[in-house]
């Protein structure tokens, strides 16, 4: 091949070069791009694989969470309903003592009114030793249903 005679003809001849490096460059770049996506496409396996065992963990776990959480939940629902309970009966012991208290004292007060009385003392007495008697019994009935809740 001869010398290029013009400077016309030497730009285009490194121009040509030029070219001829780049599309070598290109052809060279072909496989480095194809090891890269099949790299690409191996990572994607391993990722999905990966996502699929994360996920089944996560499942797990969630599962294992809203175990523990109703069970807590249970455990503190049953100590509430039996705090409840107890004060419940209690509330209703003392109200049973302090109605039969009234009840006691109200049936005493009328009996010692009835006993100041000079006339028949027995009938008026035997009436309202009745009626305390009634009204203790009803009181003691009360009492006894409620303690054996």
């Amino acid at each position: 091949m001869k010398q290029p005679s013009t400077t016309r003809e030497a730009l285009i001849v490194e121009a040509i070069g030029d070219a001829a490096k780049l599309l070598g460059q290109i052809e060279a770049l072909a496989p480095v791009l194809n090891e890269s996506r099949q790299a690409l496409a191996d990572a994607h396996c391993g990722l999905a694989g990966q996502l699929t065992t994360f996920e089944a963990h996560v499942l797990a776990l969630t599962e294992r969470s809203k175990v523990v959480a109703v069970k807590h939940i249970l455990a503190r629902t049953e100590q509430a309903a039996r705090q409840s309970a107890d004060l419940q009966s209690r509330a209703m012991a003392d109200a049973a003592r302090v109605a039969f208290g009234a009840e006691l004292g109200a049936a005493l007060q009328r009996l010692k009114s009835l006993h100041e009385r000079p006339e028949r003392r027995w009938e008026s007495w035997l009436t309202h030793a009745a009626a305390a008697a009634t009204g203790s019994a009803a009181t003691l009935m009360l009492t006894v249903m409620l303690w054996a809740r």
